[in-house]
Formats: structure tokens, C-alpha cells, sequence
């Protein structure tokens, strides 16, 4: 009786290891798959932080950049429009400075009258006229990120 359970038992194993080599067959070519589309994935995300490292150091360039002194010819300065602006753009002088180049105190003497901007900072200002909301939130967070 004994030779009839030891067979037994040893054909069961032997089923039992050819099922889980079977599974476990799939399941590592699955696996392996798995780990082959995720390291592209992974790289495919380095390229996309690459380049958008690359445009947003290209894009604070260009806010940085100082506008042309010319752009301040002929320009008309106005306390009371400088404020409508930026209250229109809903920043604080201090983001609207940041912004413009310039601090929250400049900003906050030009719209009380106390002083008024030279050619220079002028022309900061015109280049600022025409910027909409969406665009001072792009680039503001831009300069502060």
C-alpha cells in the first residue's frame, strides 16, 4: 500500500509543479513586460522634465527681459491707471513689482502720486498694459517658481 501513496503523492507533485511552472511562466513574461514599458515610461518622463526645464528657463528669460527704453516714448504715465491695472489683474503691488521688475513700494508710491516712474521703469510698465490675467499668473508663478 505503501508504493501506491508514494505514487500517488509523487504524480500529484509533479502535477502540481508543472501547473505553478505553467502560471508562474505567464506571469513572469507578463512581468517582465510590465518592468520593459515602465523604464520607458520612466525615461519618456525624464525627456518631458528635460524640456519643460528647458521652456520655462527660456520663458523667465524673456519675462526678465528688460523691454525696449523706446517702448517709454511718448507714453502717458497715470497713478490712477496704474492701480486699475493691477487691481484688474487682481495682484498685490508686490506680485504686480515682481512682475514689473520692481518692488512693492515703488509700485505702491506710483499709484499714490508720490513719485513717478523714470524711462526705464516706464517702459516696464507699458510692456505691462496689454497682459492679460492668465498670462500675469503664468508668468508670475514662473518668476516665483
Amino acid at each position: 500500500m505503501k508504493k501506491l501513496t508514494d505514487a500517488l503523492r509523487d504524480e500529484i507533485n509533479r502535477l502540481a509543479r508543472k501547473e505553478v511552472k505553467a502560471r508562474v511562466t505567464s506571469l513572469r513574461s507578463a512581468s517582465a513586460a510590465y518592468r520593459r514599458e515602465i523604464a520607458e515610461l520612466k525615461r519618456v518622463v525624464r525627456r518631458l522634465e528635460r524640456r519643460l526645464e528647458y521652456v520655462e528657463r527660456q520663458e523667465r528669460r524673456r519675462a526678465e527681459k528688460a523691454p525696449p527704453k523706446n517702448l517709454a516714448e511718448g507714453a502717458h504715465f497715470s497713478a490712477k491707471g496704474l492701480r486699475s491695472h493691477r487691481e484688474k489683474l487682481g495682484l498685490s503691488a508686490a506680485d504686480y513689482g515682481l512682475l514689473a521688475g520692481l518692488s512693492a513700494q515703488t509700485i505702491y508710491s506710483y499709484e499714490r502720486g508720490e513719485s513717478k516712474p523714470r524711462p526705464a521703469q516706464l517702459a516696464k510698465l507699458v510692456a505691462m498694459r496689454n497682459l492679460g490675467t492668465r498670462e500675469a499668473e503664468r508668468r508670475l508663478a514662473l518668476l516665483k517658481g
